[in-house]
């Protein structure tokens, strides 16, 4: 969901008041404070009717009324329902300060194509408006020779500036770090600080914080702006700064700062060198970004498909991607087809031992599944020592035992009911309850083991548990049945 001015969009459409019709959106030539209410009215399809038909008109000044009322997400949403033959024109109508805000809210393919249809006046300007961070990230895509011919046009301060962010590994605190911030020193007054605020507010990423340096550029201390709102106007910031400052180093996982942020819930955290010395700051939506995409990763491997693939992944790279798991569970699937032909002779004497086949490997991977998402989950938010590993696999066994007997009760009772066999229903309600209590610790032990042996238990995926489960599950239920077969018959 997005807010543009006074509308709100979800799932590409517009909840208003009223929508007016096509034939009022055409109509709409001057904008008038009643006709942008009207504009923040309309769905996205006739926003972009509107925008097409100013762009055609060459109508530059109604145009700008109407883009100065949306945010850049919206800029950029509006920017990809423009048809491709209009996306020219619509960037030469654009300030330099809302194509920076535009490229910032797109993916890395339209980034490229709008850096390749700027003109060589309004490069250089762009460039410098962006975001270093955003910047470091999109020139990370490109060649080295269109790298160097970017940096090239900007600013030499600027060009350094984003130089020192793209010489960290991108998945660390330097590489989703930016480099603008404001920094004050302790001997400063709060005068003196909120002087030097104004001064930089405008390349500052983030204002909520001011960090202290000294004057070996080792960070001291932090204040907050709301400290400086409170305090006296000629008192000392060392007076007032907090000298317990948490902060990341600059080669930390980024997992590592999203997991700091959240604990202690910072907009900002200060990333520092080897020596101490302030390098810049990870910002709160730089690490919502860092959520998504470990998520995203986390459901990759959950479905035993490697990478991420998306819808703009071409087909045989996705599926060179899903194969080496896909073979993998071929190969373990044929180890329940030999289980299976095994007790051949046992299902031919009791046939109604595969009805209830299905169900219980079915119910085995789907708890063990259920243990391997708590599992996952629990260790991508804390590190788990000996006492929380004995509790987490005695929780998890007790779930299982309840799990366990309830469904076995169950399946017992619909079993004798169904089949007219006691013995039948004692043999599924007792495989059941035995393969949930082991689906439950397979799901919990396994990727213990993996974390324990430096490997990320998301390898653990679903369709790996899944598939161990049906080895076990078959082998307790086929046991089982063998044990009572004389009674069966």
């Amino acid at each position: 969901m997005a807010v543009i001015g006074r509308r709100i969009v979800r799932s590409g459409a517009v909840l208003p008041w009223w929508n007016p019709p096509l034939e009022q959106v055409r109509s709409v030539t001057d904008i008038s404070k009643r006709g942008v209410a009207m504009v923040m009215q309309m769905t996205e399809d006739q926003l972009t009717l509107l925008i097409i038909k100013h762009l055609k008109e060459q109508n530059r000044e109604t145009f700008q009324t109407i883009i100065d009322e949306l945010q850049p997400y919206d800029l950029a949403v509006l920017y990809k329902n423009l048809p491709d033959k209009h996306h020219t024109k619509f960037l030469l109508f654009l300030t330099p300060e809302q194509i920076a805000a535009l490229i910032q809210e797109l993916d890395a393919k339209a980034q490229i194509e709008i850096l390749q249809k700027l003109g060589v006046d309004k490069l250089p300007t762009v460039m410098d408006l962006m975001q270093n961070d955003d910047l470091a990230d999109l020139l990370g895509k490109l060649s080295v020779d269109k790298i160097e011919e970017i940096l090239a046009v900007m600013k030499e301060e600027e060009q350094q500036s984003v130089k020192n962010l793209m010489k960290y590994p991108p998945e660390t605190a330097g590489g989703i770090m930016t480099n603008r911030y404001v920094w004050i020193q302790k001997h400063f007054t709060v005068r003196e600080a909120i002087d030097k605020l104004k001064i930089f507010a405008e390349l500052a990423e983030n204002l909520y914080y001011l960090y202290v340096l000294d004057s070996q550029k080792k960070l001291v201390g932090v204040v907050s702006y709301r400290d400086l709102l409170l305090s006296d106007i000629d008192q000392k910031i060392d007076d007032i700064m907090f000298t317990r400052v948490i902060s990341v180093n600059v080669h930390a996982d980024q997992e590592e700062v999203a997991r700091l942020i959240e604990r202690y819930d910072f907009i900002s955290v200060p990333v520092v060198d080897d020596e101490e010395r302030l390098v810049g700051i990870v910002t709160v939506d730089d690490v919502i970004d860092v959520f998504i995409q470990e998520a995203n990763e986390d459901l990759g491997k959950f479905a035993a498909s490697g990478k991420t693939i998306d819808f703009d992944t071409g087909a045989i790279t996705a599926s060179i991607r899903r194969l080496p798991w896909l073979i993998l569970l071929l190969f373990l699937g044929l180890v329940s087809g030999s289980i299976i032909s095994g007790f051949e002779e046992t299902l031919q004497k009791v046939v109604a031992l595969a009805f209830f086949m299905p169900m219980i490997a079915g119910m085995t991977g789907n708890t063990g599944t259920q243990s391997l998402a708590v599992v996952v989950r629990g260790l991508a938010s804390q590190d788990l020592d000996r006492r929380a590993v004995i509790k987490l696999i005695s929780r998890e066994f007790g779930v299982g035992l309840i799990i366990g007997t309830t469904c076995g009760l169950l399946i017992a009772g619909i079993a004798y009911f169904w089949q007219g066999s006691p013995i039948l229903g004692l043999v599924v309600g007792s495989s059941l309850f035995l393969t949930l209590i082991i689906g439950t610790l397979a799901g919990t032990v396994i990727p213990l083991i993996l974390y324990r042996c430096k490997v990320d238990p998301a390898v653990a995926s679903g369709p790996l548990i899944t598939t161990l489960n049906d080895i076990f599950s078959l082998t307790v239920y086929f046991g089982t049945a063998s044990m009572f077969i004389s009674y069966l018959m």
